[in-house]
């Protein structure tokens, strides 16, 4: 799948000395989905402001479209939307009059049929005469997204498109991007919500700290880094891991009851089979034994903390 966004040792350094990006390098694919995740101050609106061309780059290239960013910034620019952080909306106007106003300063001809289209898209056709001040939050959420596609981008950046949104708008936003992806466009999505890239992502982003930690398949950086772990509960419970359990790094519940065994699930052996039977060497009866797999949260975690130290 060839690129449709391509960042190249891209640098961004502020007057008083602080890099907000080190040699950032990034290839976006056409038609996917990739959710950029981070820390707070890890760089992520500052590389979407900096793809855009809000904010200005220090060294490097960047291409939308094969169109360079610097150079041919119209061309470039004409094919991004942005839906921002925060919401910055025409309060008294109407939802149409909105994104009509939006796509008339890309100088883009009148499309009534194309708009409605998009607000059937956002389910917003209903309240197309309605005025944005009279809009729930979660209906600006999408008119910010209506505004962002009015133009009729190929990419569409979504920086923290769910901030503030409750659970269900969450997941009717989630829906929304399935959508437009099937329509074709480009979705980059930042997000402090792990469980929403590990539902609509195809690709991983990690940033911190200015740098780009990998960029990877979801399911393959799952199954490469997750790791399972297998929980057991103990018949009677124990105030301490026998010491013939202590090579196998066991993590004992606060009261007793039960213990945790983390392991990779690469590797050939396992250890389950021997921990079970060196449990039962150890005295300790079994009630019940519960396995699970280590979620993206964990492994984003994983990640950021072996960055910091």
């Amino acid at each position: 799948m060839p690129s449709i966004v391509s960042v190249q040792n891209v640098n961004k350094t502020y007057d008083g000395g602080f890099e907000a990006l080190k040699c950032i390098n990034l290839e976006i694919k056409d038609g996917e989905i990739l959710a950029l995740l981070g820390p707070n101050g890890a760089g992520k609106t500052t590389l979407i402001s900096t793809i855009c061309g809000i904010s200005s780059l220090t060294s490097g290239k960047i291409t939308v479209g094969g169109n360079d960013i610097g150079t041919d910034y119209r061309k470039a620019r004409e094919m991004i939307g942005l839906v921002p952080q925060e919401l910055a909306l025409e309060p008294f106007e109407t939802v149409i009059n909105s994104i009509r106003f939006s796509r008339g300063l890309f100088g883009k001809q009148k499309n009534e049929g194309y708009l409605d289209e998009v607000l059937r898209t956002l389910s917003l056709y209903e309240k197309r005469e309605a005025r944005v001040i009279t809009l729930s939050g979660g209906m600006k959420r999408r008119l910010s997204i209506a505004k962002a596609l009015s133009h009729e981008p190929r990419v569409l950046f979504l920086d923290e498109p769910t901030a503030g949104v409750d659970v269900e708008l969450r997941k009717d936003m989630w829906n929304t991007v399935n959508e437009l992806k099937h329509q074709g466009v480009t979705i980059i999505l930042t997000t402090h919500y792990i469980e929403e890239a590990e539902a609509i992502a195809d690709r991983i982003g990690v940033i911190n700290g200015g740098e780009i930690l990998l960029v990877e398949d979801k399911n393959a950086l799952m199954r490469r880094m997750g790791k399972k772990k297998i929980r057991i509960e103990l018949a009677e419970p124990t105030d301490k891991i026998p010491a013939k359990l202590k090579s196998y790094a066991l993590d004992l519940a606060t009261d007793g009851t039960a213990i945790t065994y983390t392991y990779d699930t690469k590797t050939e052996r396992t250890g389950i089979t021997g921990l079970l039977n060196d449990l039962r060497l150890a005295g300790l009866q079994m009630k019940d034994v519960q396995t699970e797999q280590s979620s993206l949260e964990d492994i984003f975690v994983d990640l950021v903390q072996e960055d910091t130290q």
